[in-house]
Formats: C-alpha cells, sequence, structure tokens
C-alpha cells in the first residue's frame, strides 16, 4: 500500500481509540479512574392526599466519600419549572446515606387538589461530579393515601426539605 492510504488507516485507528478512551473516561466521571456518586435505590409514592408531606427516599454512595448536595428539580403542568432547590449532605452521610427528602404540599389559601407534578433528584460530589438523576411522578388527589416504602431498604431519617411552594394555577401561590 501507498503512504497515503497507510496515513489515513493510522489516522482513523488513532481516532477510533481516542473516541472509545474519551467514552471511558466520560462513564467514569469525567476524570479518569474516579467514580461519581450515585444514587443506587430510590422510591417515592405515586399519589398522596393534599397537605401530606411528600417522602423521597433514596440510597446513594461516594466511594470517595466526597457526597455535597442534592439537587431538585420539580416539574407541573400548566405552572413550569420550580427554581433549582439544593439540599446539603452532612458530613457524616458523604460517604454513604439512606432516608427522606421531603416536599410540603400544603398551602395557605388554595388546595392542591388535582395536582401532578415530577421531580428529578442528582446527587452531587465536592469535585462538581453528577451521579445519574433519578425522576419521580406525583399525582395530588383527596382520594389518594401516601404508599410506604418496602420495608428493610430506607432508613427512616430526614434528609432535607425540597423548598418550593407549589401552585394550584400559573400565578397563584
Amino acid at each position: 500500500m501507498s503512504q497515503k492510504i497507510w496515513a489515513v488507516v493510522i489516522g482513523f485507528l488513532c481516532l477510533i481509540i481516542g473516541y472509545a478512551s474519551l467514552q471511558t473516561w466520560e462513564v467514569q466521571g469525567g476524570v479518569a479512574g474516579k467514580a461519581v456518586p450515585l444514587i443506587s435505590q430510590s422510591f417515592a409514592s405515586t399519589r398522596i392526599r393534599p397537605g401530606e408531606t411528600w417522602k423521597v427516599y433514596l440510597n446513594a454512595s461516594d466511594p470517595s466519600g466526597e457526597m455535597k448536595n442534592f439537587f431538585a428539580i420539580i416539574n407541573q403542568p400548566g405552572v413550569g419549572q420550580y427554581p433549582l432547590s439544593t439540599i446539603r449532605i452532612k458530613k457524616e452521610n458523604r460517604k454513604e446515606l439512606s432516608g427522606y427528602l421531603y416536599l410540603n404540599t400544603s398551602t395557605p389559601v388554595y388546595p392542591l387538589n388535582f395536582v401532578n407534578l415530577t421531580l428529578s433528584v442528582q446527587v452531587q460530589d465536592r469535585s462538581g461530579n453528577f451521579g445519574e438523576p433519578v425522576v419521580f411522578s406525583l399525582s395530588i388527589n383527596s382520594q389518594f393515601t401516601q404508599e410506604d416504602p418496602p420495608q428493610g431498604i430506607f432508613k427512616e431519617e430526614a434528609l432535607g426539605p425540597v423548598m418550593v411552594r407549589l401552585k394550584t394555577v400559573a400565578g397563584k401561590h
């Protein structure tokens, strides 16, 4: 083969190897060999009554013991996305934790009956790496009852509140 063909073949092989290396690097959290924090198990009831406190159970870990924050985002049809809620992780829980985040669904004036929303939760470590998000759906209706989590999987420990005030319709609190 001519030198030009060899140069193209070698260049193509370098491109493939470089791409494969980049994919491995991204899977490992952006820093070669460094794992990202992980929410390994989660549970939240998909239905609750208005005024109940919604509990979102999580088991999370970080091999390097550097979990720093949970980030929670709520989207509600007809209202849109609420501001980001940041929940700090206590120092003693930075390697491994089990418990629940919670959201207050009571409002001072307007009842939240027939409201639907989604909650997305991610964990971040001290280096700024994020674990994969977990997403939960919720329907609020006076006919519903909140389900309990499976027994023996999660601790009954409050990890912190999702700090938003839910709305019944756009513009009303």
